[in-house]
């Protein structure tokens, strides 16, 4: 793959902005991210129009007796 590529991520074209793309090594990165967890969220942190980290919480779901039905990942 060639690692100078950049993805464009598509918006509404009232907001639609085609100077800013996202390198497909960063959105691959939010992708897999979200393929990760099963329940909770994924934060992607800007700083000047550029993603500076990727943050994902992990909830962790309990059956009605207590137990744990999905690990939690360290």
């Amino acid at each position: 793959m060639d690692t100078n590529a950049q993805l464009d991520l598509e918006a509404p074209l009232a907001i639609r902005d085609t100077s800013k793309r996202v390198p497909v090594e960063i959105a691959q990165e939010i992708l897999r991210a979200i393929a990760a967890i099963e329940y909770g969220s994924v934060e992607v942190v800007v700083h000047e129009g550029k993603v500076m980290q990727i943050e994902c919480r992990e909830k962790i779901r309990l059956s009605q007796g207590g137990s744990v039905r999905k690990a939690t990942k360290s």
